[in-house]
């Protein structure tokens, strides 16, 4: 697999900006990994949570070996502590990852296009990016996974409302969603299911949260709104915490879910 930093200025956010990409290549002859196909590889667009930026994945799993069985392309973008918003108080963070960021992996990459070959997934605050991305354009998307996500965030507003959150993070809020925050609709995961609920289109979804994780209740909660409004899903729920060897457990366990569903 070829690894690369792209940098570039982003029309959206104003700023420089940066994603980490990986792209299957002919390894023939490398130890250990064994070749795989480069025409039209089908693409992961893979979302960093809260403390972390578009090197982590690569830094704290083996994507780039799980990406490889499947000769995947796979795009880690940055977004800062965004909440994967158009920031009230700071950049257009939604629409530099749902419309900027396609467009230029598009046209600077040979990856395949559609929703036939396209995957989006991420952890804790990047799990919630991708199921507000997967809900909000389900035609885009073959499946999305959601490992450890911060599903609520209802309940974070009224933490920050009851004083009960900590400083950094209430500030964090209010940068994105103002003061007091507010909650669009599209911000919304359980508007966004409401609103997905019926459709012939909706991608395989795949959920998992750690038992002891802080984030367990409301990854129940939304497992049983899911539930309620009939969308069928996949819910795992085992021992762990909000920590890397959870999320590097099901990284991989997603690709061999879409794998089993012939989505890759």
């Amino acid at each position: 697999m070829a690894h690369l930093q792209m940098d570039f200025f982003s029309q959206a956010l104003q700023v420089g900006s940066s994603i980490d990409v990986i792209l299957p290549e002919t390894a023939a002859g490398a130890i250990g990994i064994e070749s795989c196909t480069t025409d039209d590889p089908p693409v992961l667009y893979l979302f960093h949570g809260m403390s972390d930026d578009h090197t982590i994945w690569m830094r704290r799993t083996s994507i780039e070996r799980y990406a490889a069985q499947y000769g995947l392309a796979v795009v880690m973008p940055a977004v800062g502590r965004s909440f994967y918003a158009d920031m009230v108080s700071g950049p257009a963070y939604w629409t530099y990852v749902s419309e900027e960021l396609p467009a230029i992996v598009e046209r600077c990459f040979r990856v395949g296009i559609g929703k036939a070959k396209t995957l989006v997934a991420g952890l804790s605050m990047g799990g919630y990016g991708a199921l507000k991305y997967a809900l909000t354009f389900p035609e885009r998307f073959a499946a999305v996974g959601a490992f450890s996500g911060s599903l609520d965030l209802r309940f974070r507003f009224d933490q920050v409302a009851d004083g009960g959150l900590e400083e950094r993070l209430a500030r964090d809020v209010r940068l994105a969603f103002g003061d007091p925050p507010r909650l669009k609709p599209g911000d919304d995961l359980v508007e966004l299911a409401k609103r997905a609920s019926g459709r012939p289109d909706l991608p395989a979804i795949y959920i998992a949260c750690g038992s002891e994780d802080f984030l367990f209740d409301r990854n129940e909660r939304y497992h049983e709104t899911l539930a309620e409004l009939g969308i069928d899903h996949d819910y795992t729920v085992e021992p762990g915490i909000h920590e890397w060897g959870f999320w590097d457990r099901h990284i991989e366990r997603f690709l061999a879910f879409c794998a089993d569903r012939t989505l890759l």
